[in-house]
């Protein structure tokens, strides 16, 4: 029974565990969709700026990560 628990805690942590990462990307997410009712004729540029949030999101993430250890 205690594994079981374990294993479900660690699950859970998966998704929760960095609350402002995920934070961070629903903002990035936001603004994108806001960008793609705004420009409705510019697919790519909405998608480069997904693409670049996300990662510009997960860099500073990891990098705040680093620093944490």
């Amino acid at each position: 029974m205690n594994a079981l628990r374990l294993i479900a805690r660690e699950i859970t942590g998966l998704f929760v565990d960095d609350e402002r990462l995920a934070l961070s990307i629903l903002a990035v997410v936001g603004l994108c969709a806001l960008a793609a009712f705004g420009l409705p004729g510019q697919p790519l540029l909405v998608e480069a700026l997904l693409t670049l949030g996300c990662l510009g999101v997960l860099a500073a993430s990891v990098r705040q990560g680093a620093a944490r250890k």
